[in-house]
């Protein structure tokens, strides 16, 4: 008979057990592995390089939803003035699209009076007081122009260089390529005011293809920034703590098991708006900036409001938070009531000027401009001529619109120029994919790498288009 046979069951459970691989040691490896891994899932906000050193940090957006008007703000035109009531040159006119003028819209003077301000001599008129304290700190872009002439469009087509839903903002883009240097925020934050929200909501702020790590979260202007931030009557933080490390150790298993970048965002989320419970409500505290600072934005503590919402980003950016978008509403200006360029648009500018201008002297002062970029601006401009309505309004103009921005790396002064009636630029045209391009330039990030691949397609904000403009960079 031969002596080899075949080993036992009791042979095998005892080589088992002599060998430290038991069934339940090898179960419990398993196990605390997958802990290990849970504990180190990496945070999809984390800070990272850039393609090449940035020369900023930071991004505050000054979004004017509406589409503010050139022609009352910035740019006086004489000869608008002189052939006011008069039919435009045909030649200026022939193959532009407009959202509501008929054929016989005529040309609109504005009775705005403007004066030349600062080194740089660009022209303000009396509706921005505040502005002649930073006209030397900005550059003027005055040749502005977009591709969409209608409010959600166009508003999607600024923040997401395209014109429907579904696309990445530029806040998800920047986040998806740096991260971001706070631990204890939200990397993207989004702030409103104004009598409504902007149109086409929140898919101005959305991550769209790319992980919803990446989208913007929207704070609100009262009360606690995050609805049910606090935790219930009863909770303590031992124990909501204990509950977060449980569910995000169940997440992490299924992570590990199906690699779904949705289920680490729930694990990051999770961790975020626990650490936000301590950070969020120290953060909007704004009646411990001195008086000082509070008379400078013109803040009432208390009350929600842009100049609160100003004073807010350059808290989240000293917070290391990476993009801050402020979205104001209603520069809608066509005419007829509480539309008008007149009382209305005398309104709203005295809701903005003196905070925007503030929230640069204030970023300034603590060296804080150097490494953020403030934009200030629109979807597009409005039109030289005007809509005849009951009182005195533009229709949107995409050709010729004028936006600024300040910050580190940027030059001061005037980039760009119109023709004498405002219908288009006459030299520095910046189209919203070439701002798009400079801004990732400014952080590090050169706009035709940086791209997410979506249903076989490489896409990025730029699509196609799309120049880094060096002129306005130092």
């Amino acid at each position: 008979m031969s002596t080899h046979s075949s080993a036992s069951p009791l042979a095998r459970r005892q080589f088992l057990e002599q060998s430290g691989l038991s069934l339940g040691s090898i179960a419990l490896s398993q196990l605390l592995s997958r802990d290990a891994n849970a504990a180190t899932v990496p945070s999809a906000m984390a800070p990272r390089q850039g393609h090449f050193p940035g020369k900023i940090k930071n991004v505050i957006f000054m979004f004017m939803a509406g589409g503010p008007s050139q022609l009352e703000l910035f740019e006086p035109k004489p000869m608008l003035n002189k052939y006011h009531g008069q039919a435009p040159p045909e030649s200026l006119t022939q193959g532009r699209r407009f959202a509501f003028l008929k054929p016989d819209a005529t040309l609109l003077g504005s009775n705005r009076k403007f004066a030349k301000y600062g080194e740089c001599g660009m022209d303000l008129s009396e509706l921005l007081p505040h502005h002649q304290k930073i006209v030397d700190d900005v550059c003027w872009l005055r040749g502005c122009a977009t591709d969409v002439f209608n409010h959600g469009p166009a508003k999607l087509f600024m923040n997401c260089g395209f014109q429907a839903p579904g696309r990445p903002s530029m806040g998800s883009w920047v986040t998806y390529g740096l991260g971001s240097e706070s631990d204890s925020l939200p990397g993207f934050v989004v702030l409103q005011s104004g009598p409504r929200g902007p149109r086409a909501g929140s898919t101005l702020w959305s991550s769209g293809f790319l992980p919803t790590a990446y989208q913007g979260v929207p704070f609100r202007s009262k009360g606690d920034p995050i609805l049910h931030l606090r935790s219930p009557e009863g909770i303590s933080a031992e124990s909501q703590q204990d509950f977060i490390e449980t569910t995000n150790r169940l997440n992490a298993l299924r992570l590990d098991d199906v690699g779904d970048p949705e289920i680490a965002t729930r694990i990051q989320a999770y961790e975020t708006a626990f650490k936000m419970q301590m950070s969020a409500p120290e953060l909007v505290r704004l009646e411990e900036e001195s008086k000082a600072t509070l008379d400078l934005y013109g803040v009432q503590p208390g009350q929600a409001s842009f100049a609160s919402n100003c004073l807010l980003a350059r808290r989240l950016v000293e917070r290391g938070v990476r993009f801050v978008q402020l979205y104001h509403t209603d520069w809608d200006h066509h005419g007829g009531k509480n539309a008008d360029l007149d009382d209305a648009l005398d309104k709203i500018c005295l809701e903005v000027d003196q905070a925007a201008a503030a929230l640069v002297l204030d970023l300034k002062s603590r060296g804080l401009l150097e490494e953020t970029l403030v934009i200030w601006g629109g979807e597009f401009g409005r039109t030289p001529m005007g809509e005849p309505r009951d009182t005195t309004g533009r229709d949107h103009h995409i050709d010729a619109f004028t936006m600024w921005i300040a910050g580190g790396g940027i030059k001061q002064g005037i980039y760009g120029s119109t023709d004498e009636l405002g219908f288009g630029p006459t030299e520095g045209r910046m189209h919203v994919h070439d701002l798009h391009a400079t801004l990732l330039h400014l952080m590090g990030l050169d706009h035709l790498r940086l791209t997410y691949r979506f249903q076989g397609r490489d896409y990025r904000i730029t699509d196609v288009h799309g120049q880094v403009i060096h002129d306005i960079l130092t």
